[in-house]
């Protein structure tokens, strides 16, 4: 008898410890609390960090975040208002502001996640849909002052005005998005296009034009650099023609004062002797124009002839 009393003591015990342990929870400072009675929610949502009181076995405590969570959108192909195709992907960060609404409509933040999934994609193919391709690859109508630099033309394309451009589209769905979530207790509190990058088909369209571009820009370079180079040519031969002509007017005024000289010294030596003046230039006339074994014939009149007969 008494171990009988001893077994219903301790299973009450241990239900009361039970009880006990099921009628607190923690709140901790990034969390707040739905309390639900058998499904249903029961009393206002709790928020206030530290112990909480509810009815154990009865009462249940859903928790949910108070911090700011991300939203990741796969990767999708989207078409643009010139029936040009991309592929898109973007993020938000999103806050549970109201968590007995959120319970009511989403119950957790999988629902969350899978209902933002049908609202911010919507929403982002809807925009990407009323816009052309430069406005979704585009942020702001700058200068394109690297262009100028090179002095080479920039596609009309590029250079066309745009009215909105990507931050503003990011905004446009941002803002259509947080209409359609107020009712979910749950605020979007940003959305960023991630990464925008062209389909295969419209990259190669790109790729083309950008190779056909560079091409032009390097014609224009080489052009220019064939242009210059005959320039420099042109001078150099300038240059050396004017170096050779003064060269050759300077030898020649040399030679001129030479053989003036010369020509002096060739009188002056006249002058003093004319016979032997007359007689050494025909012994040099002899020596230039005789050659070995060569042949002379001399008349017995002339000087050379008496002059190598006196030498006997």
């Amino acid at each position: 008898m008494k171990q009988v009393v001893l077994i219903v003591l301790g299973f009450v015990l241990l239900m009361l410890l039970m009880a006990a342990a099921g009628a607190f929870y923690i709140v901790d400072e990034t969390e707040q609390v739905v309390i639900t009675r058998f499904g249903q929610p029961v009393g206002d949502p709790v928020s206030d960090a530290g112990l909480h009181f509810k009815l154990p076995f009865v009462n249940k405590a859903n928790f949910f975040e108070k911090r700011f969570l991300e939203w990741d959108g796969a990767s999708n192909q989207l078409p643009t208002r010139d029936k040009r195709f991309v592929h898109v992907d973007s993020y938000a960060r999103w806050r549970i502001t109201d968590p007995l609404l959120f319970f009511q409509r989403l119950t957790d933040e999988r629902g969350a996640q899978s209902r933002l999934d049908g609202i911010l994609d919507g929403e982002t193919r809807n925009t990407i849909a009323n816009h052309d391709l430069i406005e979704v690859v585009r942020t702001s109508n700058r200068e394109f002052a690297a262009a100028d630099d090179l002095g080479v033309a920039v596609d009309e394309e590029i250079l066309r005005q745009i009215q909105a451009g990507r931050d503003a589209l990011a905004a446009e769905v941002l803002g259509a998005a947080q209409g359609r979530t107020a009712d979910l207790g749950i605020e979007i509190l940003d959305f960023r296009f991630k990464r925008i990058n062209y389909v295969e088909e419209v990259r190669r369209e790109v790729y083309s034009r950008m190779i056909s571009e560079r091409q032009r820009i390097a014609e224009q370079f080489r052009s220019e650099g064939a242009g210059e180079a005959a320039r420099i040519r042109g001078e150099k031969e300038r240059e050396l023609r004017t170096i050779a002509s003064e060269a050759y007017r300077d030898a020649q005024e040399i030679m001129g004062t030479a053989d003036a000289t010369a020509a002096d010294t060739y009188a002056a030596a006249y002058n003093r002797d004319a016979d032997f003046y007359r007689f050494v230039k025909t012994l040099e006339t002899y020596r230039e124009t005789l050659r070995e074994g060569a042949t002379l014939l001399l008349g017995t009149d002339g000087e050379f002839f008496r002059y190598l007969k006196s030498s006997r």
